[in-house]
């Protein structure tokens, strides 16, 4: 079997694998079966002449030929997609931008974005998707997000290590501050000492690693009493109005809290920053996404 034979069914669904790096979370997204999955990259793997997915035990990962597969893949099924939409006979600038977006971005940053697309260039579609931040690469390395707002906090590393690199932007860099319930004793100064951090009551979430918690102040000299844990950050500021603890917060998020929280900045000790990065696939950018792209700068800038 030549590769030219491959079918662009195979591709989608390889491109699918690639992304959720599992069989079995490809075939639930595509509503195939598991059977049906494999049948694809068992066809796919013949036309190559070689394994593009390495089995492991807790997944798939691409071999160096999947990988060429995967940036081939990609190219062939974006321009079958723009040849639908000049079909359809639409716009040059006109498509649809598929972004994604680390929990907190969702607050302020890409709703102001996405509105302000909306007014300018109605002819383009914007369809988000939350995740975290090894779910967003991959999606970003399997083509099935064209943009990804991501989280960074110090040293600033890549988003991964695999090549070619993201093309990664910071939109912002701005300083940790810490969220505390209206009626705590640190809420009315307006800043802290990160000695009075000793001894509080967190509330904390697993990491996109899910090696440490996220809203415990970093560095602490002490074992962190953790209160509640929750992923979703409106849920932890809830828990904070409710007097159940304290939790850290982007300054990006500070004009975002629901009443009964205040936002304490915490001087002493090394510097917490965190960046709002935009990552995306190096290469030329279509129209749609440029605009995407320049909307967030702006909605960052705000």
């Amino acid at each position: 079997m030549d590769f030219g034979d491959v079918s662009l069914v195979a591709l989608r669904v390889f491109r699918e694998v690639a992304e959720r790096g599992t069989l079995t979370a490809a075939a639930a997204a595509l509503g195939y079966t598991q059977s049906a999955v494999s049948r694809q990259m068992a066809s796919l793997e013949r036309a190559a002449g070689t394994p593009v997915l390495e089995r492991r035990p807790d997944g798939v990962r691409l071999t160096a030929a999947g990988n060429v597969v995967l940036r081939r893949a990609i190219a062939v099924l974006d321009e079958i997609d723009a040849a639908g939409r000049e079909l359809a006979g639409l716009p040059a600038e006109a498509g649809t931008v598929r972004l994604g977006w680390y929990p907190s971005a969702g607050a302020v940053l890409v709703p102001r974005a996405v509105a302000e697309l909306r007014r300018t260039h109605p002819a383009v579609t914007v369809v988000t998707r939350e995740g975290t931040t090894p779910v967003l690469v991959r999606a970003l390395r399997a083509g099935t997000v064209d943009l990804a707002v991501l989280g960074s906090a110090p040293p600033f590393r890549p988003p991964d290590a695999e090549t070619p690199a993201l093309r990664v932007e910071t939109l912002a860099e701005r300083s940790l501050c810490l969220a505390v319930p209206a009626g705590h004793p640190l809420a009315g100064a307006g800043e802290a000492d990160v000695a009075d951090l000793r001894g509080q009551r967190w509330i904390a979430g697993p990491s996109a690693e899910e090696a440490t918690l996220m809203g415990v102040w970093p560095g602490l000299d002490e074992r962190p009493e953790i209160a509640h844990t929750a992923r979703d950050w409106l849920a932890k500021l809830r828990l904070v109005a409710a007097g159940c603890g304290l939790t850290t917060l982007p300054a990006s998020l500070a004009e975002a809290v629901p009443p009964g929280v205040r936002v304490v900045a915490v001087r002493g000790g090394p510097s917490e920053r965190r960046r709002v990065v935009l990552a995306r696939l190096p290469g030329p950018v279509p129209e749609p996404v440029a605009l995407l792209s320049a909307a967030l700068r702006r909605a960052a800038d705000d």
